[in-house]
């Protein structure tokens, strides 16, 4: 990269290639989530714009991608710093609604949804950037004081663990891995060393021990996805249907796929479940084929190294954890939902950022990429004195 980009990225700057980029992702969700709705029988020769409009849940995430516009306005009109003040009452409304969020009638297994008329609104979502502020903030305590002391990581352990907690006994496994990940990332990139990893691997592997024991003598859904991870031929038509069904879906679009709108394709005979949301991949490499997903991963490899560059280039400590932060949310969403959909990884229920159909999701993905905004455009001047005198 030129000295004149560096430059450039050391000083506080709006992050327009971020935003693009971030945005195509979710334009191209909307085209996914509509190929997954398009109803064959009213034809393909018209308008996309007609299209979308005519695919309930295209139309609807459209609606959310101009929403998120508002979402990302208004986490970038508050200074980070600031925001990184609050954090103790983002802490306390972030655990009370993981708390009353249990109280709810349970979907698909899981009580993690309040509902608003025929809407819901997932807390656990927005839990992940409230866990991303409040434990970046905690990680930066102490800033003129050596990292880590043995109290010290025990404060942040339970710090991460009772918004952990309540989301393993909601329960939702597949939100918790979520969690875990940006817990190692942020410990990792604050300056813990690896032996405190090795230490926290240990008492994740003691305390999830029972729980496997427990899930695999009751036979749960949980412990059944992941013997149909490892033999997916052991239930072909029951817990392995979804992967079995995806790996055939993605392997029949070919180089080019057999395009969005063609009729009789195994994404509009609706052969893999949930297509629109958790498996929108299949669609993609059903429809617009092997092409149309090295697009794909394209804008999100550009998304993951665009904020690492950006993290590289922030010498604030608080913000530079921000944004690990939001970056190893997403790369994990990213590895975890294509994995499970190509047979690498098992079925956890993690959409796939920005194409997924869902409006928290979205909106708060979107948000995420807006406190990288807010980082990038409102660096200290501290961040800048420590630049020049390097």
């Amino acid at each position: 990269m030129r000295n004149s980009d560096n430059s450039r990225l050391s000083k506080p700057h709006f992050d327009w290639p971020l935003l693009v980029a971030s945005y195509l992702l979710a334009l191209y969700g909307v085209l996914a989530i509509t190929i997954a709705n398009y109803d064959p029988t009213l034809g393909s020769d018209r308008s996309l714009q007609e299209l979308i409009m005519d695919a309930n849940n295209g139309r609807l995430q459209l609606m959310w991608v101009v929403v998120s516009m508002i979402a990302v306005a208004l986490v970038m009109s508050v200074k980070y710093d600031i925001i990184g003040r609050l954090w103790p009452m983002i802490y306390v409304v972030d655990v009370l609604l993981l708390a009353l969020v249990m109280t709810t009638s349970k979907i698909n297994g899981v009580a993690g949804w309040f509902q608003f008329l025929d809407r819901t609104f997932q807390p656990s979502e927005l839990a992940k950037l409230a866990l991303i502020i409040t434990l970046s903030k905690a990680l930066t305590r102490y800033p003129d004081r050596p990292i880590p002391t043995f109290r010290y990581f025990v404060y942040i352990c339970i710090h991460f663990g009772i918004p952990a907690l309540l989301i393993l006994l909601q329960p939702d496994i597949g939100t918790l891995m979520v969690f875990c990940v940006i817990f190692v990332a942020l410990l990792f990139a604050a300056g813990f060393e690896l032996r405190w990893m090795f230490l926290l691997g240990g008492l994740a592997v003691a305390a999830m021990t029972p729980v496997v024991f427990y899930l695999a003598s009751t036979n749960n859904f949980r412990w059944l996805r992941l013997v149909a991870f490892l033999d997916p031929e052991s239930d072909p038509t029951g817990s392995s249907f979804q992967i079995t069904n995806s790996k055939i879906t993605i392997g029949s679009g070919g180089l080019y796929g057999k395009g969005a709108w063609a009729e009789g394709t195994l994404t509009h005979l609706n052969y893999v479940p949930e297509n629109h949301t958790d498996f929108i991949f299949s669609v993609v490499g059903e429809t617009l084929g092997f092409v149309g997903a090295i697009v794909l991963l394209t804008l999100y490899a550009f998304v993951i190294y665009r904020m690492l560059l950006l993290a590289y280039h922030t010498r604030d400590k608080f913000g530079q954890l921000i944004i690990v932060g939001v970056m190893a949310m997403l790369l994990f969403h990213v590895y975890e939902n294509i994995g499970m959909c190509i047979g690498v990884m098992p079925i956890t229920g993690i959409p796939l950022p920005f194409i997924s159909y869902g409006g928290t999701n979205l909106v708060v993905n979107m948000a995420g990429i807006g406190l990288v905004l807010n980082v990038t455009a409102h660096k200290s001047s501290i961040d800048l004195t420590d630049k020049k005198q390097s």
